[in-house]
């Protein structure tokens, strides 16, 4: 789960860096502020949706990465 950590983090430190509100973000991501509030404080994950409505008014993009073979469970 390192990669999803991974993503969680950049997410957080996208937000924190953003220079708008939560309060704008809530309102142009339709994400409420306290989701973003509980996600950023670290107390909840974000689930894909909410990663994916967030990243896109932050200007990035979730790319899916194939996980080599073998590596199943």
């Amino acid at each position: 789960m390192k990669a999803k950590a991974d993503i969680q983090e950049q997410l957080r430190q996208a937000i924190l860096n953003a220079g708008i509100s939560r309060y704008r973000l809530s309102k142009l991501s339709g994400v409420t502020q306290a989701v973003i509030s509980t996600f950023v404080n670290r107390k909840r994950s974000a689930t894909m949706d909410t990663a994916a409505k967030l990243a896109t008014v932050l200007g990035l993009e979730l790319t899916p990465v194939k996980k080599p073979a073998g590596k199943g469970r």
